[in-house]
């Protein structure tokens, strides 16, 4: 991975925290240039956020990385949060994450 590609995945990582901080989501990005060693975000009770800020995404890749890599965290369901230039951040998760999620917030009458 190139120097320039590293710092376009770090500069996504701090654009999530930002919105999530000003979402009042508690979250830090991880250590620079961590190679897995870290989360790229920690602070989201129940979620691994896996960041992919790139313009050309394997999405069933990075989703794989994404269920690995909260495995071995044991931080929360995997979401894979990802954008190209000039676009919205989108959020993919498994079906039956979203479902379980969906279902939480339901039961605890927030939808």
């Amino acid at each position: 991975m190139s120097k320039s590609q590293q710092r376009k995945g770090r500069d996504g990582e701090l654009e999530i925290v930002k919105i999530f901080q000003a979402h009042g989501i508690d979250a830090q990005p991880g250590q620079a240039v961590s190679f897995g060693s870290t989360p790229d975000i920690t602070g989201v009770p129940g979620i691994h956020p896996e960041i992919k800020r790139v313009e050309r995404l394997n999405v069933p890749e990075a989703m794989n990385q994404a269920i690995r890599d909260s495995e071995k965290f044991r931080d929360g369901v995997p979401a894979l949060f990802h954008r190209r230039n000039r676009s919205p951040w989108l959020v993919t998760m498994r079906l039956e994450d979203w479902i379980l999620m969906y279902k939480q917030a339901q039961d605890s009458h927030c939808i």
